[in-house]
């Protein structure tokens, strides 16, 4: 017998037949991972889903949803309401007060379900401005508490009328509403059908190295989109999905959970590679030579079929030595980690690689469900994005000379068009069906994606020359010193940088070379310092066409940060809010 899904929620009873699970879903509880198999699973969706029903709720009416990370219970709302037909809108948990009410408005959302309290009380605040009916949170024993989780609502004659409505649901329904900010202007929601999202699953189903059985941990947000999609595809691989307690036991979760895949954005590894950089200063003569020597054979890796003997060798002290610690503080049984949301550099995709830990970057948006590109196994380029996904085309509009364009991209997986926003979406989709994704790209040996900046992102100096800030802020933050760069020039007269210092290298710096250090905020404006940062700027200089180079810098002494509001969900800068912010320091390196 055949078993296909053509809805998300037949995801579950897939797995039931194909790969029946004992743990399916998996949290920390008692000091020990607990599991639900999929029948368990199924049970509690069908609960959920018959109280829902009771209560009055009805098929196309939107429920608001603000998770924080994964977890089994959000993967059972998720398929609860999917199965009553209501659409599911997230709100990222960072989202300010005034975008929560305006998605609250105009989905004239009718149930919102918080992850705690703290969120519950955020969204109370916005009741009056409001068409909810209903507010909860996922925290017990606390007033409040979404009652449907430890009630058993189905009997036989709900399950009917739950079965009955379920063969309602086609595949054209409408799933979600998945509203981002970009990095400028008003939240803006997708809305993806269960078509978008199934045949997005399909497409990374043949070419993601997974199989039943093999383990998962989930620790993104739930609200993104990435890791959604990912879970599900889990479920349809029938591999037990591990969700973490919260990121600062995350490092705990991977040591016991020894998942062998998982899905991550590349601050995660940025993270891991920043403290190799820190040991990489330390005082300790011999350990930061082997530290240094390890991470330079590291940075040279390319392929473990292309290895010769010699840099095999070299390779396998690396490793022993240095970077197999990376696979060990992963729980040592991880072989993939997908990565998206934000470019990550080729250098520590190398240096993961080279650890055992093949890092697989893709591309995808909200708006295509995302899955649009991919590395995968047999079919992998450091510094690319992959090759399209199956099903998924992609074309560049308007090439340059060597090759750059606005990437369009067309699919089963693309969405319906952006919520109540028709004037939006006559400019991003083509007469002809594409859809204009914002993004610059080029062919790599005709096959493999690579971004290199964001269309509108692109700017002019006074000298008429075109400036792509991206993939010279991916340059500069190649040094051990740059955390964060944000490039400027526009209609001035040359290329200039804010750079966000990694300050734990540069306090290292200065405890080696007697440097007193006080706090951030002073020590970017210390003469040595600047002089140091001098020095950095001006080594990646030397590499890059004298229009490119950064001629001057101005040092901040803050992170930028979602929870500031100069990072995108998906970490990316918000360029127009960070020009703003600095907009002084930024006038008087002209004016000077």
């Amino acid at each position: 017998m055949s078993i296909d899904f053509l809805r998300v929620f037949d995801l579950i009873n897939y797995q039931a037949i194909k790969y029946p699970q004992a743990n399916c879903l998996n949290y920390w509880q008692n000091e020990k991972w607990q599991s639900l198999s999929t029948l368990q699973v199924q049970k509690s969706i069908d609960d959920i889903s018959c109280w829902l029903m009771q209560n009055g709720f009805t098929e196309g009416q939107r429920i608001v949803i603000v998770p924080r990370m994964g977890s089994p219970r959000w993967m059972m709302l998720d398929f609860a309401f999917q199965q009553v037909g209501l659409v599911v809108v997230p709100i990222h948990p960072t989202s300010s007060s005034e975008e929560m009410t305006f998605i609250l408005k105009e989905t004239e959302a009718v149930l919102c379900i918080t992850a705690d309290i703290e969120l519950y009380r955020k969204a109370k605040d916005l009741l009056d401005n409001t068409s909810l009916k209903m507010l909860f949170h996922l925290e017990e024993k606390s007033e409040g508490f979404f009652p449907a989780l430890n009630d058993s609502a189905s009997d036989h004659f709900s399950m009917a009328q739950l079965e009955a409505q379920k063969e309602k649901i086609t595949p054209q329904h409408l799933l979600a509403i998945l509203y981002t900010s970009g990095t400028s202007g008003q939240p803006k929601g997708s809305m993806l059908t269960h078509h978008n999202v199934v045949s997005n699953i399909k497409s990374i189903l043949p070419i993601l190295p997974l199989q039943a059985g093999q383990r998962a941990l989930s620790f993104l947000p739930f609200s993104h989109i990435f890791e959604r999609t990912s879970c599900y595809a889990y479920i349809a691989f029938g591999v037990n999905i591990y969700f973490s307690q919260n990121l600062s036991l995350l490092s705990t979760d991977f040591k016991s959970v020894q998942p062998y895949f998982c899905t991550t954005v590349p601050k995660t590894l940025e993270r891991m590679y920043d403290i190799l950089l820190e040991q990489q200063s330390e005082k300790n003569w011999w350990k930061k030579k082997v530290i240094s020597w390890a991470m330079a054979v590291g940075e040279k890796y390319r392929d473990e079929k292309q290895v010769s003997l010699f840099f095999g060798m070299k390779l396998f002290f690396a490793r022993h030595l240095v970077l197999y610690r990376w696979k060990r503080a992963l729980g040592g049984h991880i072989k993939y980690m997908a990565v998206g949301a934000a470019a990550l550099r080729p250098q520590i995709s190398r240096l993961f690689s080279a650890a055992g830990v093949v890092t697989l970057a893709g591309y995808g948006m909200t708006e295509a469900s995302p899955y649009i590109s991919v590395n995968r196994p047999g079919f992998h380029k450091f510094g690319t994005v992959g090759l399209p996904v199956p099903g998924v085309e992609i074309k560049l509009d308007e090439p340059t000379e060597n090759g750059e364009g606005e990437i369009l991209i067309k699919g089963p997986n693309i969405m319906l068009g952006y919520y109540k926003r028709p004037e939006l979406n006559a400019e991003v989709f083509t007469t002809d069906g594409w859809f204009r994704t914002g993004d610059v790209g080029k062919m790599i040996n005709k096959h493999f994606l690579t971004i290199t900046d964001r269309k509108k992102d692109i700017f002019k100096t006074t000298a008429g020359i075109y400036i792509a800030p991206q993939p010279l802020e991916n340059h500069f933050v190649a040094s051990a010193f740059i955390f964060q760069c944000l490039v400027v020039g526009f209609n001035k007269p040359f290329v200039s940088a804010v750079l966000v210092p990694n300050f734990q290298v540069l306090k290292n710096w200065c405890d080696q070379n007697n440097i007193h250090w006080t706090s951030p905020t002073y020590m970017i404006h210390n003469i040595k310092v600047m002089a140091k940062m001098q020095m950095e700027v001006n080594a990646l200089n030397e590499v890059l066409e004298n229009y490119k180079r950064i001629k001057k810098f101005v040092l901040s002494d803050v992170e930028w940060t979602t929870e500031s509001g100069h990072l995108t969900t998906s970490f990316k800068i918000m360029r127009a809010k960070l020009l703003e912010k600095h907009r002084q320091e930024i006038e008087k390196l002209y004016l000077e």
